[in-house]
């Protein structure tokens, strides 16, 4: 890994643009390469993402990953949550309220009624310490205080990226706390795999795959009904492929909920915490297709809905619909759903994740 050179590396940025002191914290931009000469590159502000650079059918590298070209977009984004790792508690709580340990406890409230992606300041606003460094591979370390944006406990989280050969990005978590909290970390990777552009051109010409035979349907804020609904003959069948474009404004409740997709689908497995596959995108012009295989049972699926056409990294431009997210993690809402896989975090437990996004050429 890399966070010194301004040339050797292809992604076009460079490393002075993500050097700053914030809350007497030094954020850097880190290079991942592996040996197909391909990048992954990162900056330890939110832990975000700010280049994938991968190879097309005729093998031109393009950034397929939405991000900035300095500190200051980062930490100023139109989308705070540009591909940055997402904490406490990834997607929404209700009325930012829960009860744990026979307590009530009060997030901030900064998504309609709700509280979404650990509050106003969450893990994507925070400076994280970059701990092991080989060419591939880093570890990113942040402590949560006790009571930060209203959680209990002080938690202390590790995330792992690797960059394989295999053009695998994996990202490992592990979390512990000293008091009983919740938890559920995901990350925010805002993926185009026709390459970033001016504009970045739409994913509903993707053709998409999700291994859930059901999703969780939603209210008018986002927040689960507390049904599983069977995909069958709804908008949500991406049992089979389909273009993401198919029936991203059909007539339909939940796809008005969301403004397109904006939902958790529960994923099949065989068994608890197994790593195994969730979701599968192409991008027929270049070629591109990217895997997801995780051990959370559900995925966020976001086709970037709210977009408006904001300035990114290189000059490139972000419209409305022009990134998919796969945002592996436990369902919105949990705490107060008890039936759905609980996000409770004991003392002495650990909380552990693996995901991994494996970029292809089909």
């Amino acid at each position: 890994m890399t966070n010194t050179g301004e040339t050797e590396n292809i992604c076009g940025l460079k490393s002075s643009d993500f050097q700053a002191t914030i809350n007497g914290k030094k954020t850097d931009l880190y290079i991942l390469k592996n040996n197909q000469g391909n990048e992954v590159a990162f900056t330890n502000y939110g832990g975000a993402l700010v280049a994938i650079m991968v190879p097309d059918k005729n093998g031109n590298r393009a950034n397929v990953i939405q991000g900035h070209d300095n500190i200051q977009d980062v930490m100023n984004s139109p989308e705070p949550y540009l591909s940055t790792l997402i904490g406490r508690y990834g997607n929404r709580i209700a009325k930012g309220k829960f009860q744990l340990h026979g307590k009530e406890y009060n997030l901030a409230i900064n998504n309609g009624p709700n509280s979404l992606h650990g509050g106003k300041v969450g893990f994507n606003a925070k400076v994280w310490d970059v701990n092991t460094i080989s060419p591939n591979a880093a570890v990113l370390k942040y402590t949560s205080a006790y009571g930060e944006e209203g959680f209990s406990g002080e938690v202390t989280v590790w995330v792992a990226y690797t960059f394989t050969d295999d053009n695998e990005l994996i990202i490992k978590y592990l979390a512990t706390t000293n008091k009983k909290t919740i938890i559920n970390l995901t990350s925010h990777g805002f993926f185009s795999l026709a390459g970033i552009a001016n504009p970045t051109p739409t994913i509903e010409n993707l053709v998409c795959q999700i291994n859930a035979d059901y999703y969780i349907p939603i209210d008018e804020t986002s927040i689960p009904t507390g049904e599983i609904r069977f995909v069958k003959g709804t908008p949500f069948d991406f049992r089979t492929p389909k273009t993401v474009g198919q029936d991203i404004d059909a007539d339909d409740e939940q796809i008005k909920h969301g403004a397109g997709y904006d939902h958790c689908f529960v994923l099949n497995k065989k068994e608890e915490d197994e790593l195994s596959f969730a979701a599968k995108i192409v991008e027929p012009k270049s070629g591109r297709s990217m895997e997801v295989f995780t051990t959370e049972p559900g995925v966020q699926v976001y086709t970037d809905n709210w977009a408006d056409g904001y300035k990114g990294q290189n000059g490139a431009t972000f419209p409305r619909r022009s990134a998919i997210c796969f945002e592996a993690q436990h369902f919105p809402d949990s705490p107060n759903h008890p039936y759905f896989p609980s996000v409770i975090l004991n003392p002495g437990e650990e909380y552990r994740q693996k995901t991994i996004y494996k970029f292809g050429i089909e």
